[in-house]
């Protein structure tokens, strides 16, 4: 009878791994593999094909020594995070912790041999159609050429130990499945996995971090720079957390001396963080640059998209005649074509006297602008040119195209804020009128509190969305202006279409952008548990 239901209980988690599979296999070839290939690229001198191997110098040349810092404390995180994992494990299966254990490590260590023997042949079998090109195929020799790219004895040699570790984690895994007891094994066999794999990925971009700092020691300084910003920046974390431990505490005496630990803390680590600027010098500095070009866009888009269309979500949903008309017009822009629309601003904005742009201020006695050619900032068009070059702000043309971003996007968010205005209830308008309280009063202690979790989205969606702009940026920026205008994404594909193009080097800065958005999404998560209200 224990035979009978472990049989169908087999039978139907097969049957559930089954629907499952068309699912995982379609995450696995257009979301996991595409993003793991990308760093492939990344790590390799990557022209048209494959070239040779270059660790992290593609990173390095556009961050300099900043590199290593960052995949040192990648490693050391994904391995602690992992640990983190096997010592919960540990800890609530305590008789039986090692069962899962060993064969999870089995299981990573096979994982990891699979991705180096992949990474291994995957070079020569993409250069098979540059070893092709111009042969005699004719003449039979491209059966030979083709058996000879895929240097077939060397490929089979790497599979050996491959082979011989997923087999005994195969025989390992089924062992525990078959005797050990519970609903739960599969999920912590799949844990104890997933934290082996972590913690030998985390070992090996240690050791690779090393070895590539190591090759680096040409620059005497470097170890030192990155010693002194790793300890920067772990003053600075636990300089947050005595503060944040202060606040949250109840005794002034202990408030005041968690404060000023935490305020030494911080001191000290914008001292050591301070070496950070001298150690990106010897990056490129175009990536420099198109980042602070992206920064200043952001600051300048976001804000203001999101204050107009609360402002005219909150007028929309007053009583008011022709609203429906109204909110149309308002979200048209948001799904027009960007084409279409960018056309028509670069005719606004265009040079010539007789443009709208130019007729408006031309009532204010401001003399004709270039626009979208002037690539001046807007500090030094006023000031003149007596103004430093970090305080001259957004030049002029990236103005226009941050204006036409604010309003393609402001209907959107209208319409999102207008969705959240209809979740508030109005019995808390009601009850708040009855107690006296003013429009002003509604709006700031209701109204935002309770939009608090629509404006966390929208200005998370708004941040990625900015630091990753492209298309309204490439079709409005003009050859004057375009040092001004391009952002780290547009830098990103002039480097991998050009002539001669660098797509090792444009998938490293690629992974650069992608680490910015995601420390500033963990950021605004942070923020949003204490601000985002969920009433």
């Amino acid at each position: 009878m224990a035979q009978t239901r472990r049989m169908t209980r087999l039978r139907e988690n097969l049957i559930a791994y089954a629907f499952l599979s068309p699912a995982m296999i379609l995450l696995f070839l257009f979301g996991i593999f595409p993003v793991a290939f990308a760093f492939f690229v990344s790590l390799h001198r990557w022209r048209r094909f494959p070239g040779e191997y270059l660790g992290l110098d593609n990173f390095a040349r556009g961050l300099s020594g900043f590199t290593y810092v960052i995949f040192f404390w990648i490693g050391v995180a994904v391995s602690l995070y992992a640990l983190i994992q096997l010592r919960g494990l540990w800890q609530k299966r305590a008789d039986r912790a090692l069962v899962y254990v060993l064969p999870g490590v089995l299981n990573g260590a096979a994982l990891i041999l699979f991705i180096g023997w992949f990474t291994t042949a995957l070079v020569p079998i993409l250069n098979i159609p540059q070893r092709l090109r111009g042969q005699n195929l004719v003449q039979g020799i491209f059966v030979t050429e083709l058996v000879a790219s895929f240097q077939l004895p060397e490929v089979l040699a790497a599979w050996t130990p491959f082979l011989t570790v997923a087999l005994i984690a195969l025989i390992a895994s089924a062992l525990t499945v078959a005797v050990v007891r519970g609903a739960d094994r599969g999920a912590h066999l799949f844990k104890a996995t997933t934290a082996a794999f972590l913690i030998g990925m985390g070992v090996l971009t240690i050791q690779l971090t090393l070895t590539e700092i190591g090759a680096a020691s040409g620059d005497s300084l470097l170890p030192t720079q990155i010693l002194m910003i790793s300890v920067g920046a772990a003053l600075l974390v636990a300089g947050y957390v005595l503060w944040t431990r202060g606040v949250r505490s109840h005794s002034n005496r202990r408030f005041v001396v968690l404060a000023a630990a935490a305020l030494a803390l911080m001191v000290g680590g914008v001292v050591f963080v301070a070496e950070l600027p001298r150690l990106l010098a010897g990056g490129d500095p175009e990536v420099l640059h198109t980042f602070g070009i992206t920064v200043m866009f952001a600051l300048g888009t976001v804000p203001f998209q999101l204050a107009i269309g609360l402002a005219l979500a909150y007028l929309l949903f007053q009583k008011i005649k022709g609203r429906s008309f109204f909110r149309l017009v308002y979200f048209l822009p948001y799904i027009l074509p960007f084409v279409a629309t960018s056309i028509v601003f670069n005719q606004i904005f265009s040079q010539r006297p007789a443009s709208f742009a130019n007729q408006v201020i031309g009532l204010f006695g401001i003399p004709d602008q270039k626009w979208l050619l002037e690539a001046q900032g807007i500090v030094e068009l006023i000031f003149g040119s007596n103004v430093p070059a970090f305080l001259a702000g957004p030049s002029l043309a990236l103005i226009v195209i941050m204006m036409y971003t604010v309003w393609t996007y402001i209907g959107y968010d209208t319409a999102v804020f207008l969705a959240g205005l209809g979740t508030i209830s109005g019995e808390l308008y009601e009850a708040a009128r009855i107690d006296g309280a003013s429009g002003w009063s509604i709006f700031r202690y209701i109204t935002l509190p309770l939009l608090s979790p629509t404006t966390y989205f929208l200005s998370l969606i708004a941040l990625i969305g900015t630091f990753q702009a492209f298309t309204q940026i490439w079709i409005m920026r003009t050859p004057a202006s375009q040092s001004s205008v391009d952002t780290l994404s547009v830098y990103i594909f002039e480097t991998a279409r050009a002539t001669d193009p660098n797509m090792g080097y444009g998938s490293a800065l690629s992974f650069v952008l992608f680490g910015v958005i995601l420390l500033l999404t963990l950021f605004q998560n942070r923020l949003a548990e204490s601000r985002v209200f969920y009433g």
